[in-house]
């Protein structure tokens, strides 16, 4: 048997179930683990083992009674900080937040808990979530446990370290531009970035949403079987649907995918990248898939909108500070948030209209197939003492090309690892759906890894 914090959720559970392995053993060995690394990666936010060891031996004694509470139960999971868990203060990464303690779990938080899950505690992420790094004014560095020389990614960017680590099978993260995927593809982990709307999640806004990011498909789907439970306060969620999450087989012959290699704007895909990209589009290929080129379909006039408009709202949200808290925040977020200090109404609005622009040009584009594949990133991990990869705010977007389409359209899309660099990083492989179509991206990602390439042994596992 692998190391304890190193088994997956569903290999955990059937453990229970045989009494092998009890809950307050596994949490206890993921504990200790994290305590090893956590000098080094920096993932980590308020873990609280004490208050963890006590569910672990709850969860133990309903597994005696042969009486799980639900298809979590004893399993350990950890939270993005900004996803609010009771009694926890929520820093958002940016030092000038008030360090005031949550009086409630938000959605995802409550749905694992009510699963019989174990929250260990919250991962890190940058200021404010607007950053793809693990760089924050509140936390320590958080690195990229394949390489702590490298950044992680994010804003997922403690879950994405912490999963691949093995700090527990399951890890929430969320995504506005690709901060599931990104990190994901950085850190050689499954993330998945569902349609809008299906999980649940506190203070809901346009394009963002909350999804779990695993070490395999199946404990993605076994997660999403929880996390997409309906709740009242998130006014933008989907209706409640029956969806066989754990039904991950599926058909290839026959399905109609595209293939992205270009984005149309942003930094140049290094050749690796596109290679292992289009390698993985070979294997479905060979699998019956029809495979057909992709063209660009966003421009640079789109994707600088979304910048305009974000940045707008950014400085709108640093107006919340007083002149004290602002000195705090990254100098960084605060000059990209300046550049939308002096725009006109009707220019921000215009840059809005971009957002529309893109789903509309993103939606179109996919029409014809029923899955599209792409890079995630264009480059692979990068320092870790950089905010993104280009390190300049008026140009801080250029790695998200591939991703963003596909928060404006409200798609679900994957990152899966297909391969790594010669240096031995991991490379992102991005599945995108239909709308709505969330099981069928796991399919897909389940079928891809049955096909690829045997992997390399988790970073950090031996420690």
């Amino acid at each position: 048997m692998a190391a304890l914090h190193l088994l997956g959720a569903h290999e955990l559970l059937a453990a229970y179930r045989s009494r092998s392995l009890s809950p307050v053993e596994v949490v206890s060995d993921v504990l200790a683990h994290m305590a090893t690394c956590e000098p080094a990666l920096h993932a980590t936010f308020a873990v609280d083992g004490a208050t963890a060891l006590i569910a672990a031996q709850a969860s133990e004694r309903r597994w005696h009674r042969g009486e799980p509470i639900g298809a979590l139960d004893g399993v350990p999971a950890m939270v993005k900080e900004n996803i609010a868990t009771l009694g926890t203060p929520i820093p958002l990464g940016c030092a000038a937040t008030e360090l005031v303690p949550a009086s409630a779990d938000a959605p995802p938080a409550a749905r694992l808990r009510e699963a019989g899950a174990v929250i260990l505690g919250k991962t890190t992420m940058p200021d404010l979530g607007m950053l793809s790094s693990g760089l924050s004014s509140f936390h320590p560095l958080t690195r990229n446990p394949w390489d702590l020389r490298l950044n992680p990614g994010g804003s997922s960017a403690g879950a994405a370290a912490a999963s691949a680590a093995g700090y527990g099978p399951l890890q929430v993260g969320t995504d506005i531009g690709g901060s599931i995927r990104l990190p994901a593809s950085w850190c050689g982990v499954f993330g998945l970035k569902p349609s809008h709307g299906r999980v649940p999640i506190g203070v809901p806004y346009p394009a963002r949403v909350a999804g779990p990011i695993t070490r395999n498909v199946s404990d993605a789907a076994l997660m999403m079987s929880v996390l997409s439970q309906p709740d009242w306060r998130d006014h933008m969620s989907l209706p409640a649907e029956r969806i066989e999450w754990l039904s991950l087989g599926r058909e290839l012959l026959g399905l109609r995918i595209g293939l992205m290699l270009d984005a149309g704007w942003g930094l140049p895909c290094e050749p690796e990248i596109l290679a292992a990209i289009t390698a993985a589009a070979q294997a479905f290929e060979l699998a019956g898939a029809i495979v057909e080129p992709l063209a660009p379909f966003v421009d640079r006039e789109m994707a600088s909108g979304i910048d305009r408009f974000w940045r707008t709202r950014a400085w709108v949200d640093l107006q919340a500070f007083d002149a004290r808290q602002q000195r705090r925040v990254l100098p960084f977020i605060v000059a990209w948030a300046e550049g939308g200090a002096s725009l006109s109404g009707v220019e921000v609005l215009r840059s809005y209209h971009q957002t529309l622009a893109m789903r509309a040009a993103t939606v179109a584009a996919c029409q014809p197939f029923d899955f599209v594949l792409s890079p995630v990133a264009p480059i692979p991990a990068f320092a870790a003492e950089l905010p993104c990869p280009t390190n300049d705010p008026a140009r801080p977007f250029e790695h998200i090309a591939y991703t963003l389409p596909f928060n404006m359209s409200e798609q679900p899309a994957a990152s899966i690892n297909a391969g790594y660099t010669a240096r031995g990083l991991p490379i992102g492989l991005q599945i995108v759906g239909r709308r709505f179509d969330d099981l069928g991206v796991l399919q897909l990602a389940h079928a891809w890894e049955q096909m690829r390439p045997a992997q390399r042994p988790w970073p950090m596992s031996s420690r």
